[in-house]
């Protein structure tokens, strides 16, 4: 199978999908591409990279470090998302480190041709704009729960975010999340974090399937939805001590 252009990979990529003609060959032969290893960095957070990364292939993890190294996982990228947009548009340090979770192709484009792109393209820029008012409703939804959920009510925000519909109709998480990552995910020990989804499973309220995943049963989303979630949940599990 002959290996797709530039121009081709482009237009694959959302963000760039209202770039006339003309737009697209311009940046077509701007942009380059790289692979990355899996744990390897992408970006990392207090550096400078000067390029907007587009993921094509794989899948990355974008983290926050603190000086004593420990970790908060803030999202996980996927094919079309991208990354180093923020630093390109303020002139800051990457806020965050992202680092590959299996080998994962990008392609590069520089500062000087992604700020031309957005001055010539409107639809562009509201499309960059939709893209960083979705992350900022994410990071309002994690302080929120992050100041007002006890663990409970965490690890069922982050499992029900996480999940979709599968083939069957169920909601399900496709990939195996370990209790490290999830308690990654949320703030919390790993050991709380295995208390609460040991509890969940036991109380019938998620099934791990053999292939790893996660069916997420429908008591669990009953209860999710309710305004008083973390009330309802430590009412039905039992509860633990608030984090």
């Amino acid at each position: 199978m002959p290996a797709l252009s530039n121009l081709e990979l482009l237009r694959r990529v959302p963000l760039f999908s209202a770039l006339t003609t003309a737009q697209s060959a311009a940046v077509a032969d701007a942009i380059g591409k790289r692979r990355f290893k899996r744990n390897e960095e992408i970006v990392e957070q207090g550096q400078r990279t000067n390029t907007l990364s587009i993921i094509l292939t794989g899948r990355a993890r974008v983290v926050a470090i603190d000086c004593q190294d420990r970790e908060v996982i803030i999202s996980t990228l996927r094919p079309g998302d991208y990354i180093g947009e923020m630093s390109l548009i303020d002139g800051q340090p990457h806020s965050a480190t992202v680092r590959a979770e299996e080998t994962t192709d990008v392609l590069v484009l520089g500062r000087e041709a992604f700020l031309s792109c957005l001055h010539d393209n409107m639809s562009m820029m509201r499309n960059m704009v939709r893209g960083l008012v979705k992350r900022l409703r994410q990071a309002d939804r994690k302080i929120a729960s992050l100041a007002l959920m006890d663990v409970h009510g965490r690890v069922i925000r982050t499992l029900m975010e996480v999940a979709d519909i599968d083939d069957a109709g169920h909601l399900r998480i496709r990939e195996k999340i370990s209790r490290q990552d999830l308690a990654k995910m949320v703030g919390a020990s790993r050991e709380m974090v295995s208390r609460v989804m040991n509890e969940l499973e036991e109380r019938s309220l998620i099934s791990v399937q053999e292939d790893g995943s996660t069916l997420v049963l429908d008591p669990l989303v009953a209860l999710s939805e309710r305004p008083d979630q973390t009330q309802a949940v430590r009412g039905f599990v039992g509860g633990l001590s608030p984090s």
